[in-house]
């Protein structure tokens, strides 16, 4: 191209690149304070809006085939260049732009995202999981358009089109695995039977839904670990869901006592503790004896109802800690304890005499002699003769 044609492209670049500064400064500055969505938009597009600014100018100064000195190879190579850094930055924009929005969405929803609100957590889960669907089918989109701008490529799609039915078999068959762990998320979070932060537990470990995608799910366990799973495993797998149809719970604590433990004086002490506790959500509570153990041991549970999970923790611990305090302190004789029953010498030697008569420990001792001189026994018998 010559210098006059560079130029014209230059010029229209800085103006496309000019206006998209402009609309940043008036989305930073001017409307941030008055639209929800402009924070998300300058945060996820600054980059793809400058992208598809310099390539839109690009496109729009371009010369024709005139403009160019050998235009039977340059013109055709530059044109579709063009055409595909078109494609790419126009839906890495609407991509960016598409997540800008849902971003709203989420922090509208994020506000509104506590345990009780199942509604809130169930939108939140359907709306991250429909954006990583519609992004992953306009990626796919995009590269299909980029691959059918070559001639090759779009002379084969006829005979693709032809042996799609096939094709799709063929595929269905080796993605057998991504395909069902896909439509798991979708059963999953549209049939409601996981949201993003429920309370479950899985693999024996306490946790919430972190994120829920199409191939797994993330569990942030109580001590921030991270547990990831397929997503078929939820599908497949009994787990337990603490916050399906409610936050509130009951929590348990089992105490093994002596046999001499006064329960009504710990059922006072305990109701005592449940409700003066800020933490008990006023439903019910209760101390029962549910067993008679084999070691002799009576055991004890206390329960007492919270509004969530994370309160039960607490009030469960907080009243383990306070029972056992006071049992010690006042009942000491209640602790567990083990007893063995000794019985008297002839009790005992009669009881062996009637289950073993003939037992040899029960034969009379025989006289040997003197262990030491054993000649006396034989001299004692030569002087009787």
């Amino acid at each position: 191209m010559s210098l006059g044609n560079w130029i014209a492209v230059g010029i229209a670049v800085a103006i496309s690149v000019l206006l998209v500064t402009v609309v940043h400064w008036l989305l930073t500055h001017k409307l941030s304070k008055v639209w929800s969505l402009a924070g998300p938009l300058v945060r996820r597009c600054r980059l793809s809006a400058y992208a598809a600014a310099a390539v839109v100018g690009v496109n729009l100064a371009i010369p024709d085939a005139g403009g160019f000195e050998n235009p039977r190879f340059w013109y055709p190579v530059f044109q579709h260049g063009m055409r595909i850094a078109m494609i790419a930055s126009l839906t890495w924009l609407a991509l960016t732009v598409a997540y800008a929005i849902t971003d709203t969405v989420l922090d509208w929803l994020s506000v509104h995202n506590g345990d009780a609100d199942r509604r809130s957590r169930r939108l939140q889960t359907q709306v991250r999981l429909l954006r990583r669907v519609a992004a992953t089918v306009l990626g796919l989109l995009a590269v299909a358009a980029i691959l059918f701008t070559f001639p090759s490529v779009a002379a084969l799609g006829a005979g693709l089109l032809a042996s799609a039915g096939l094709i799709g078999i063929v595929a269905g068959v080796a993605a057998q695995s991504t395909l069902g762990n896909m439509f798991a998320g979708l059963q999953l979070a549209f049939s409601d039977s996981l949201r993003i932060n429920d309370v479950v537990v899985v693999e024996g470990e306490w946790g919430r839904i972190e994120e829920l995608t199409l191939t797994n799910v993330t569990v942030r366990i109580w001590d921030e670990r991270r547990l990831v799973l397929p997503v078929s495993y939820f599908t497949t797998t009994p787990f337990e869901n603490w916050t399906k149809h409610g936050t509130a719970i009951t929590g348990s604590v089992v105490f093994r006592v002596d046999w001499e433990v006064p329960v009504e004086a710990l059922r006072r002490e305990l109701g005592s503790f449940v409700t003066g506790h800020p933490l008990w959500d006023g439903r019910s509570w209760a101390l029962d004896v549910t067993d008679v153990l084999e070691s002799g041991l009576i055991e004890l549970r206390a329960t007492a109802t919270t509004a969530d999970s994370s309160a039960r923790w607490t009030l469960t611990v907080e009243l383990r800690e306070h029972m056992v305090t006071y049992i010690r302190e006042n009942f000491p004789e209640s602790l567990p304890r083990n007893r063995t029953q000794v019985t008297g010498a002839e009790d005992g030697e009669e009881r062996y005499a009637a289950l073993w008569p003939t037992s040899a420990f029960r034969r009379p001792p025989v006289d040997v002699g003197d262990p030491v001189n054993p000649s006396d026994g034989r001299e004692t018998a030569e002087s009787q003769d």
